[in-house]
């Protein structure tokens, strides 16, 4: 399963990539913007937004590429490690 990440801390990217490898996932983690993120995100399996750390523009630009690729879309409240080990887990569980 392929997922991308909008949001987080920059210097935890490389973490967050790694988590997601742990339950089977390739990452794509886009922490700040850049430029376009619409034209970033690709069409991922899952879209996954950590709110407390994402700016509305990044928001914007995320909902309106997932929505043109039909890629449902995950809100997360925390940006921590933690939170998105929880999430995985969840995920995997109601698979």
């Amino acid at each position: 399963m392929s997922v991308v990440i909008i949001g987080g801390n920059e210097r935890m990217s490389g973490k967050y990539e790694e988590i997601c490898r742990e339950h089977g996932c390739s990452a794509k983690v886009l922490a700040k913007t850049t430029g376009p993120i619409e034209k970033k995100i690709g069409s991922p399996d899952l879209m996954i937004l950590f709110t407390s750390t994402v700016s509305h523009k990044m928001v914007q630009g995320a909902m309106k590429a997932a929505k043109r690729n039909n890629v449902p879309v995950a809100r997360v409240t925390s940006s921590s490690v933690s939170a998105l080990q929880a999430f995985l887990r969840e995920r995997a569980a109601a698979v």
